[in-house]
């Protein structure tokens, strides 16, 4: 039987969601809800621009212009979603950081 992974959202990601605009954040939901079926969706983050960002992964949405960094947590079988935000800038990566104090 396959698993079924419990979403789950760090307080702040969902202030983060909040500030996006209505049609990207229902994108976002849409890849978020897949990642309940493939945690593994994402591709793996590690040390990049001298954030170590190791055990976290970070999935694309809307033409790779914003960027959901999340965990999994195989122990609750649950996917943790840290913090979402436009990829330009690498806060999304630094805010997620100081989220989960890695």
């Amino acid at each position: 039987m396959m698993k079924i992974y419990n979403i789950s959202f760090h307080p702040e990601a969902m202030n983060d969601l909040k500030k996006i605009n209505h049609s990207v954040q229902i994108q976002i939901l849409k890849q978020i809800k897949k990642l309940s079926i493939s945690p593994e969706l994402g591709e793996a983050l590690g040390n990049k621009f001298g954030i170590n960002l190791t055990g976290l992964r970070k999935l694309y949405v809307n033409k790779k212009q914003i960027r959901i960094v999340y965990q999994i947590i195989e122990s609750r079988i649950e996917v943790l979603i840290i913090g979402i935000g436009k990829r330009e800038s690498n806060l999304v990566c630094e805010t997620a950081k100081t989220r989960i104090n890695l």
